[in-house]
């Protein structure tokens, strides 16, 4: 049995291939199986050259590399670069700096590939799980214009801003969902612990229960018998909704097009997207991409499957000479200020500058409306939970105080 259990488990798969370009890209995949984890690659249009299992340290490889870890990297690299420090030297001081073994990993790995030869862009483009598309491209602009200190200090700046967003999106969302786990905890334990006890002492006094006090009791045995059940049906439901978010291309999809209808929670979300657009094209158009290269590489950054389509819209309107605005207009998906805005800087030439001061507007919508959120969500959690757990208490009460009125 513990055989069988070890293999249905997840094993991190190390991985060299080439991508559709013929461009050799190593990285990690996890996966039940070698087959499964090619089947995966080749999925992501990656041909599979060499694949092993990864070796497991003896006291753990230590934490996983978050896009935090990526935003700091960026600005230290970028302050460096600045000052006047080596390539090479600065990528030893920024290794040696890191607490986090993977990511002091991954930083080593990059500065070999340096040092053999290759130039940044190309180094970090053979780690695409933390250096994307639009990472890599805007790193060769700076390269190619020799302004790389400039572009990596632009670059800093943009994952930090869309990491505190996406930070505070989160944050946003886990406070409620961890005190609705903790009500329903909280609950399940009165109900199988608590509820007994008051319910031996009803059953001693042989009197008539209320009806608030037979409905508690009422789940109170229902809880008893099938707590299992409950547990079971809450955990399958989490998991299969993670299974299919991450395995369903369509069920992904129309999550993303159904967040957005979500009242106050989908103004939140459209409003980030929004931020997303402007701030990565008006990042990619500075750092001089071509608009239709940048459209592109914008696609894959907003987020939502809404607003990537309306992008790839946009991108083959402006590819067969349409203006900017106007391909933005057609898709309804955009508000007219940002259009408008748009417009602005098409005429002036100023369309980086339109499109960052639109992106500052949407960041700080977003800050505020998270906040304002988080506020109006913490009374409302409260009132629900103590409610919840007032009416259990009044409902073992009540026949306390009943037959107190009695005697």
């Amino acid at each position: 049995m513990a055989k069988v259990k070890k293999l249905d488990e997840l094993q991190t798969f190390e991985w060299v291939g080439l991508n559709k370009t013929g461009k050799k890209l190593k990285g990690e995949q996890k996966a039940k199986s070698t087959t499964l984890a090619k089947n995966e690659l080749r999925r992501q249009g990656i041909q599979v050259k060499k694949i092993y299992k990864k070796r497991k340290s003896l006291f753990g490889s230590g934490k996983s590399i978050k896009a935090q870890d990526i935003a700091l990297f960026s600005r230290q690299l970028a302050t460096m670069m600045e000052s006047g420090v080596p390539m090479v030297q600065a990528f030893e001081i920024i290794e040696g700096g890191q607490s986090n073994p993977r990511m002091a990993k991954l930083v080593g790995e990059v500065k070999t590939e340096i040092q053999s030869g290759s130039s940044l862009s190309e180094s970090l483009g053979k780690h695409p799980v933390y250096f994307d598309e639009l990472y890599c491209n805007l790193v060769a602009a700076g390269e190619k214009a020799g302004v790389l200190d400039e572009l990596l200090d632009t670059i800093a700046t943009y994952k930090e801003r869309t990491e505190e967003i996406k930070g505070k999106i989160k944050k946003a969302m886990f406070y409620p969902a961890a005190v609705l786990f903790v009500a329903i905890g909280v609950t399940i334990l009165l109900l199988v612990k608590v509820v007994p006890q008051f319910q031996d002492m009803f059953t001693s006094f042989g009197a008539d229960l209320p009806g608030l006090t037979l409905m508690v009791v009422g789940a109170s045995h229902w809880m008893q018998a099938n707590w299992w059940k409950f547990v079971l049906i809450i955990g399958g439901l989490i998991g299969g909704f993670i299974y299919f978010k991450k395995r369903s291309l369509k069920f992904a999809h129309f999550l993303d097009r159904l967040a957005l209808k979500i009242p106050i929670v989908g103004g939140i979300l459209y409003d980030a997207a929004v931020a997303r657009f402007s701030r990565t094209l008006s990042t990619t158009f500075a750092a001089g991409v071509p608009l239709v290269e940048g459209l592109q590489t914008v696609s894959g950054a907003v987020g939502n499957v809404v607003f990537r389509d309306a992008v790839l819209e946009i991108k083959e309107d402006v590819s067969t000479g349409h203006q900017l605005q106007l391909a933005m207009s057609q898709t309804n998906v955009f508000p007219h200020m940002v259009i408008q805005m748009a417009s602005i800087g098409e005429e002036s030439g100023n369309l980086d500058q339109m499109l960052a001061k639109v992106a500052d507007y949407y960041e700080q919508e977003v800050s505020n409306a998270v906040d304002a959120l988080s506020s109006l969500l913490e009374p409302i959690i409260m009132v629900l939970v103590g409610g919840l757990v007032g009416v259990m208490v009044v409902a073992m009460y009540l026949p306390i105080f009943k037959m107190a009125s009695v005697f």
